[in-house]
Formats: structure tokens, sequence, C-alpha cells
């Protein structure tokens, strides 16, 4: 991990992270109130349920990586989503100090059964497969998927899907990159599965597969500063012709899911969420889309 480069490296690129936050949700009516009294009284501090009374337990993978945390340490709130948890959390009412972190494997997190955690943050994209199992709140970040390769590997030339039909792919287990592998490519070989990016990273350095998929931010950030003589091959048409989203994780059916939506919601109203963007994140380009 080399996290103290980073914010070096995305002062000095020419090229930056991320697509811009889109609004999400369409706004309320102007004769309507963001939030009715009821709603907020069922939102206040004292009247959350919660894994462990008065404190708000928040999930995310182990390790975790840059731009969405640093050092892989949730608690320093670096990093877009680490940011992004402790705003929500002030947003809810609670302090700093209120926090509390777990650790969960991603795919752990979005399989059915009772959750160790009061929501969990750790990209993930909102599917209507998932939500039969989790529920989501409100998205708080548009992504798109990316292809990365070794500039001497043969699939660093490609330039449209086509040119990646051939390669050895990989991604990570239970992702939306390792769908988008195999409903937008559609690779005459079976992609390879990692329980880890970090896994998967080594895999493509050591030469055992030719191209990674990621999201795009992580795309960017791997080949500035992770892994040398990379690059990024192009980005992915959605696998569905809709957006991808990034929403917090919560238990299915959770007395919390309306809360933590709202308090997303009020972040995105405020301005806050475009701040932590451009902190953490910023504009794309260069990255062409494969079609």
């Amino acid at each position: 991990m080399l996290s103290h480069r980073y914010r070096t490296i995305t002062a000095t690129l020419a090229v930056v992270i991320g697509t811009a936050l889109a609004a999400g949700c369409a706004a309320e009516d102007e004769a309507q109130p963001s939030a009715s009294p009821t709603a907020s009284a069922a939102c206040a501090k004292d009247a959350l349920q919660t894994v462990t009374p008065d404190k708000l337990t928040i999930a995310t993978d182990e390790p975790v990586f840059e731009p969405w945390f640093v050092d892989n340490e949730p608690t320093n709130k670096q990093g877009f989503e680490g940011a992004m948890a402790y705003a929500i959390a002030t947003q809810m009412g609670y302090t700093d100090a209120e926090v509390i972190w777990v650790r969960v494997p991603f795919n752990a997190a979005i399989q059915p059964g009772p959750k160790n955690f009061d929501f969990d943050i750790n990209e993930f994209s909102i599917t209507d497969e998932r939500t039969q199992a989790v529920d989501f709140s409100s998205p708080y970040y548009d992504v798109s998927q990316a292809v990365i390769a070794l500039e001497d590997n043969a699939a660093a030339q490609a330039t449209n899907l086509a040119g990646l039909k051939e390669v050895k792919l990989g991604a990570q287990v239970g992702t939306t990159s390792l769908q988008a592998i195999e409903e937008v490519i559609q690779p005459s070989q079976d992609p390879a599965v990692y329980n880890t990016n970090d896994d998967a990273k080594q895999a493509l350095i050591n030469g055992q597969i030719d191209a990674l998929v990621l999201d795009l931010p992580t795309a960017f950030f791997v080949t500035a500063a992770e892994i040398d003589g990379s690059k990024i091959v192009g980005q992915l048409p959605p696998t569905t012709g809709a957006q991808e989203q990034f929403g917090l994780v919560l238990d299915k059916g959770s007395s919390l899911t309306a809360c933590v939506s709202q308090a997303v919601d009020a972040l995105r109203a405020d301005g806050s969420l475009d701040r932590i963007e451009q902190e953490w994140l910023a504009t794309t380009a260069g990255a062409p889309v494969l079609q």
C-alpha cells in the first residue's frame, strides 16, 4: 500500500479519479418538507435500535484500499468512504467516539442473515439480486467499471470489447467487476476469481491473468501508485444500461435503513457529498468507454 504517496500523486496527475456524484434522487417537490416530523422523530438518535445501544457499528472489509480508505485504517476518517462514514454518523447524531468499526468480508456482508453491524460501507453496488438479501441506503456514488493491464501485455492494446474476449481476465469474488466481465465482455474463457483485490492485483503482476477489472477510481489509483507499468485499457459500459451506484448495506428489513438513507440524502442536499468527493476523488478523463 502506497498511501503516503496518495495526496502527492493525486495533486500532480493530469488524470484524476472517479466520476462526479450524481444527485441520485429526484428533488423533493418544493411544497413538501424535506422530512416529516414523524420521520425526523423516528430518526432521532435515542430512537434508533442499533447493534450496540448508543453506538453506531460500521463495517468494512479487511483490508481496504485507497482512494476509499487510507492506510487500511477506517478510524482515521481518511479516504472517500472513511470520510463518508463519519459524516453519516455525525448526521445521525453520533460522535466519533460513539462509532465502532468491525471487519466483514465483502461477500459475507451481502449474504442473507443477521448482521453484526448497523451498516457496511465497502463499494457495494446496488443490484436487484443483492436487494433480495440485504437493504441498501440511498446511493452515495455513481461508478463505472474499468479494465487495467500491464503495458507490455497484449490486453493493454485492446480498443474494444472484442479485443478482450480471448484474454484471461480476473476480478474479486462477488463484485460487479466480476459481473461486468461475465455480462459485458463475455470472454471465451472463465475469469479468474479472487478473494480480495490484493490477490487479484498480485495475479496481474505475476502474469497469471492478462487484465483485471476494478471500479474506475480504484483503477486510477492502482495504475498511478501501486503497479508500475500498468495502464487503464478503458471503461466498461453498464451491465444493464442503468447507472451503477454504490450504497450502504444494512440487514434486510433493518429499522435503520430509512434513517441512514435520510442521512445520506441530507449530506447530498447540503453539499457535503460533493465536498468529500472533491477532496478524495475527482473527475475522470483519459479512460475511453470500450464498445
